[in-house]
């Protein structure tokens, strides 16, 4: 039943023209951000010469260009996942699930799990056009994998986090902002995180994908993204729940 949902609303997304637009100014400003990040590292090939350890392709290229996608990402993952409860909600379509023989556990992992595959679209293309330096050089595989794990646990804090607050409201609109305001607050937090020992460099989400941009994958960064992601898709299950009670 999980894949089944995910299905129906991974088909909703793709049905939508603003998820299609949101893709598609998303995918251009990478490819644009891929294209400068070549340009500018092929004008300073001269000045990085007199470097002892210059900064490689993929450094400076590849990891720059997933650091900066991560901004964007946590940007439109609100505005993506804003509709999938609250607009349930509002056509009153959720009782209806609600009310069939699927648990609430079915329906948010399916919902999540859809909007996951969705914004791995925009993850999958940079990896792609990454991969695409090969033709004129030499990746570090390591950095780049490094990346790709990271902003995949990176987005799915983002799209747990937006899905619990699609499930406190029955406006869009309003979940999209809502959602949008947490992530916003947590990159605040991210800027105010100069102390690594403070209570803030533990709760900010951009901090921790800062290891994998640099290529270190620490078990404890993995710990924490999955530990985020899972307690807020649990209390959009306990949300849900109560939705049932209430009737």
């Amino acid at each position: 039943m999980i894949f089944v949902i995910a299905s129906k609303d991974l088909k909703t997304l793709f049905s939508s023209p603003l998820a299609w637009t949101i893709l598609a100014i998303l995918n251009v400003i990478t490819a644009w951000l891929f294209l400068s990040l070549i340009n500018d590292y092929l004008t300073r090939q001269l000045q990085f010469a007199q470097y002892v350890n210059p900064p490689g392709v993929t450094e400076f290229i590849v990891a720059s260009s997933f650091g900066i996608s991560a901004v964007f990402l946590m940007i439109v993952t609100p505005i993506l996942s804003m509709r999938l409860i609250s607009e349930e909600k509002r056509h009153r379509t959720l009782t209806l699930m609600i009310s069939a023989p699927v648990s609430m556990t079915d329906i948010v992992l399916g919902k999540f799990i859809g909007l996951m595959v969705f914004l791995l679209a925009p993850i999958l293309l940079l990896a792609l056009m990454s991969l695409s330096l090969y033709a004129g050089g030499t990746l570090d595989l390591g950095l780049f994998a490094s990346n790709i794990l990271g902003i995949t646990l990176l987005v799915s804090s983002f799209a747990a986090l937006s899905l619990y607050i699609s499930s406190l409201t029955a406006q869009p609109l309003i979940a999209a902002i809502g959602g949008l305001g947490a992530l916003l607050g947590l990159w605040i937090v991210n800027l105010s995180a100069t102390d690594p020992n403070s209570v803030l460099h533990i709760l900010s989400l951009l901090k921790h994908f800062e290891p994998f941009n640099r290529g270190l994958i620490n078990s404890a960064d993995i710990a924490f993204y999955i530990l985020f992601t899972t307690t807020f898709l649990v209390l959009a299950i306990r949300q849900l729940d109560k939705e049932r009670l209430r009737g």
